[in-house]
């Protein structure tokens, strides 16, 4: 009982914070550099993270930042279980592009918003086009500048299991040629898919080290990023860890072996 009042007593923070930023922020957007756009509406990042550490006790604990690179582009990979993680991630780098799907911009304030920051929106609906959209993009953010962010898994996975972890990521940044930053948590055991149900505790986050893409193999690339997300979200999970399947392995185009 005292966990839901917690939450709705967040929820109407939460709904204020979202309502007040888009009215002030969406007009000025038309006028105000990307970067200063930006800045103003992860503000509303920013107090949710606090608001929820007040009204609900969760709070973060986080690894590896000697990893962030500072004023470099690059492709920012995280396992998906929650909304938490797409607010967090938003504050790690900037200027920086979220891949999402295109629905989410409709959501009235919310996705003004989301619009704003000049997302990726694609429609899950279409894979192949939804690639397609992606490595175009992406591509072109990456050049201007901007980080992109990508969930491989394409959609929330539940805590204790694991996702399909797909190559768009991988591919965008090696045929970019700019590093990866893997990042791995366990938002959605604190945040869960129950709206009323945010359990107290830390959520741990864990930069990993920058993987390179230059000259190597985007199956090599993959492989690599997603034995690093499931063994480091398995470390720091409070759940039992689900049983690996076992990795098949194929040859690359250059004829070696790599991992499927």
């Amino acid at each position: 009982m005292i966990t839901a009042i917690r939450a709705i007593v967040f929820y109407l923070g939460y709904i204020f914070a979202l309502i007040f930023t888009s009215c002030v922020s969406t007009p000025l957007s038309f006028f105000l550099p990307f970067k200063t756009k930006a800045w103003m509406i992860t503000r509303f990042n920013w107090f949710v993270l606090l608001w929820l550490r007040i009204t609900c006790g969760i709070r973060t604990e986080v690894e590896g930042l000697e990893n962030l690179p500072k004023g470099q582009p690059m492709v920012i990979l995280s396992n998906h279980q929650s909304e938490w993680e797409t607010i967090y991630l938003q504050l790690v780098a900037q200027p920086m592009s979220t891949v999402l799907k295109r629905e989410l911009l409709k959501i009235p304030f919310f996705g003004w918003g989301l619009k704003a920051l000049n997302p990726i929106a694609v429609d899950r609906g279409k894979p192949a086009a939804a690639m397609k959209q992606v490595l175009k993009q992406g591509k072109a953010r990456l050049t201007e500048g901007m980080s992109v962010l990508v969930f491989p898994e394409g959609t929330r996975t539940q805590p204790g299991t694991r996702g399909n972890h797909k190559k768009g990521g991988a591919m965008l940044a090696t045929n970019s040629g700019v590093p990866i930053l893997p990042v791995a948590h366990n938002g959605g055991e604190h945040w869960t898919s129950s709206p009323l149900q945010k359990k107290s505790g830390t959520i741990r986050v864990i930069f990993g080290p920058l993987i390179q893409t230059e000259g190597r193999h985007v199956n090599d690339v993959h492989a690599e990023v997603t034995q690093w997300l499931e063994s480091q979200v398995d470390r720091i999970s409070e759940l039992p860890v689900p049983a690996r399947e076992e990795t098949a392995i194929t040859p690359s185009s250059d004829g070696s072996k790599t991992p499927s």
